[in-house]
């Protein structure tokens, strides 16, 4: 075990937050800190240090229970303003997911489809407090002998709703080139033909697994910022992948890590929970997600120093490589030269583009910064930290 020249622990950085003393930071900040201070000195001085993301998050979704009708019914079938819910729960529960799409959509029958409307637009609309429109279907019973069922609903008096994500946050991600010779529409965007364009998909050094690679400090009971309320990571999400290739300062070079994230859906915001529609591919769910570091250590404090130019990830070829589960790099790329909005391939100069928003993610940061200085957010102490293989 290291020995550390701070030690702190979750309990005292939750008095200090009762107390109003906790000094807290955003992740862009802390950088200058530990230069200036070194991580040590940082160690000691800072408590806190606060993340964020705001990207698509395709691998979310909702738990609803809509209440029992009379007579009672056990819904086989569901839909949300024409939307498909998975059913197969019990009586009234459904689950709608992000990607899940209108009935009625062409999809890709007309390439590239549009997508205007899916599962990711319904649980923008639930919590923007607008109705929908629910039908449930049913073989019916002796115990439930409704056979069909039809509402306006509206998240306020919906006897429940959960947001569930089986994965969000990942830790790093690709970024997609298109080496073919016809424009190609993916969940990374529309990419240009012969390495017209380069998209990629994180908040670099604002990222929550970034600032916490090895996951120390992470794990079940985890409180977190999600959609704009409090919520809790409740395990690694799936494709969790922490056996990458890393950095020497730990950060992965390709995705590895994510989590698996819950919270009250009444709760959240649709500012930090937007339907999103991605052209020739589906429909989304833009997430707001952010994660408090605690300072346990100087170790901590170092990995949360993490900059853009010391974070790397790999050029993958989506137009003929990635839709053959061809595993190949066209190069490693910073973050730092991603976001400069230009980068070179192959001696060709590549413009660059985020799916995810800074601007967004800075605010998810500087919102819960102020949650904690403020006492309102209080450090959920992990029961199991996520794992590392």
């Amino acid at each position: 075990m290291k020995r550390h020249k701070v030690n702190k622990t979750f309990q005292e950085i939750n008095e200090k937050i009762r107390n109003g003393k906790v000094v807290v930071v955003t992740a862009d900040q802390i950088i200058d800190i530990v230069k200036e201070k070194g991580p040590v000195e940082a160690a000691k001085h800072v408590d806190v240090v606060t993340t964020g993301t705001f990207a698509p998050m395709c691998s979310s979704g909702a738990f609803i229970n809509f209440g029992h009708t009379t007579p009672v019914i056990k819904a086989s079938k569901v839909w949300l303003n024409n939307v498909p819910a998975y059913a197969g729960l019990a009586a009234v529960d459904c689950f709608i997911g992000a990607t899940e799409l209108c009935e009625e959509d062409p999809m890709n029958r007309v390439h590239p489809g549009e997508f205007k409307y899916g599962g990711g637009h319904v649980i923008q609309d639930l919590v923007a407090g607008k109705k929908v429109h629910l039908e449930a279907s049913a073989y019916g019973t002796d115990c439930y002998p409704n056979r069909a069922f039809e509402k306006e609903i509206t998240l306020k008096k919906l006897p429940m709703a959960t947001l569930c994500n089986p994965r969000n946050g990942y830790q790093n991600y690709n970024c997609a080139i298109n080496m073919t010779d016809k424009t190609i529409f993916t969940y990374m965007g529309t990419l240009k033909p012969n390495m017209g364009n380069a998209n990629y998909c994180s908040a670099g050094q604002l990222s929550p697994l970034m600032n916490d690679p090895y996951y120390m400090t992470i794990g079940i009971g985890t409180r977190i910022f999600l959609g704009g309320a409090q919520g809790f990571v409740t395990w690694h999400g799936t494709q969790h992948k922490p056996k990458v290739k890393r950095t020497r300062k730990g950060t992965p070079m390709s995705p590895a890590g994510t989590l698996w994230v819950t919270g009250d859906l009444k709760k959240m915001s649709h500012k930090w929970l937007v339907g999103v529609s991605i052209q020739g591919y589906g429909s989304s769910l833009a997430v707001g997600l952010g994660v408090p570091i605690p300072i346990l250590n100087e170790e901590i404090v170092k990995f949360t120093a993490v900059s853009d130019d010391d974070i790397f990830t790999q050029i993958v070829d989506y137009g003929h490589d990635y839709p053959q589960g061809i595993s190949n790099s066209y190069g490693t790329v910073s973050y730092g030269e991603l976001k400069s909005g230009n980068i070179q391939i192959n001696g060709q100069d590549v413009p660059t583009a985020p799916l995810s928003s800074v601007v967004r993610a800075r605010e998810i940061a500087e919102t819960l910064k102020k949650w904690v200085e403020n006492g309102k957010f209080i450090l959920g102490e992990p029961q199991e930290l996520l794992p590392l293989s």
